[in-house]
């Protein structure tokens, strides 16, 4: 089993916001993302999507740009991000599920053989250029919805798994500065981390590590629209 990442894919099927307005790289970017997939993805294989999958406002638009997903091969493991307003309730978007390959996490895990994934939206930290005391809230919210994930991960977790983390924002700022994100990921063994958010002239490192964990930015125009590959289980 192979583990890949790619995320912010901004689809927008019956929503009619095509991305190449924000520069020619993005031209027929699904395309060049479903390309590269069908290279390297089997069926065994897991594929981390961290946010932003569908420009839709309402759940039938999301859910469509979903299905558009449905052909590639792999297991699917979506965090919600910003921009995904078309997710609402949990037990909605499961059920909307074009198949069973599809999985949503939200403030709980799920388990692949040794491999245990743990998700939730995040938000911007303290430090980073567009904090500001009016993200306290959503902040401090965020980081209560991680330790709901990891009392899940604690009650499933068995020796020898590993524990890797999907959110959306970066889990910390551009100084590697301590966060209540990075304190929970170092107090639940954390192996890896991939995220998204962050587009176009943004600096941001691909991949960084802080504390002994392995962070990844896999937003698709940062990772040239193909996906990372994250680790290797064969």
């Amino acid at each position: 089993m192979k583990v890949f990442a790619i995320s912010d894919l901004h689809l927008s099927g019956l929503a009619s916001k095509p991305m190449d307005v924000f520069g020619a790289e993005w031209e027929g970017h699904f395309e060049k993302i479903k390309a590269d997939w069908l290279g390297k993805v089997g069926d065994g294989d897991v594929v981390l999507l961290c946010g932003d999958t569908s420009w839709g406002m309402k759940p039938e638009e999301g859910y469509f740009d979903l299905r558009s997903l449905a052909p590639l091969p792999g297991k699917k493991v979506f965090v919600r991000g910003n921009h995904d307003y078309w997710w609402g309730s949990i037990s909605r978007v499961r059920e909307a599920a074009p198949d069973d390959s599809f999985y949503f996490l939200q403030n709980d895990c799920v388990r692949f053989g040794n491999l245990l994934l743990a998700g939730s939206r995040g938000w911007t930290c303290p430090g980073s250029a567009d904090f500001t005391e009016h993200d306290e809230k959503l902040y401090l919210r965020e980081a209560e919805r991680f330790r709901l994930a990891f009392r899940e991960v604690k009650a499933r977790r068995e020796e020898g798994d590993r524990l890797f983390v999907l959110m959306h924002y970066p889990p910390m700022n551009l100084k590697k500065e301590p966060t209540l994100f990075t304190e929970l990921f170092e107090e639940n063994g954390v192996e890896k981390v991939v995220f998204g958010h962050l587009h176009g002239a943004v600096y941001y490192p691909v991949k960084c590590e802080r504390a002994g964990i392995e962070y990844f930015l896999t937003s698709c125009d940062k990772i040239k629209f193909s996906l990372m590959e994250i680790a290797d289980f064969s």
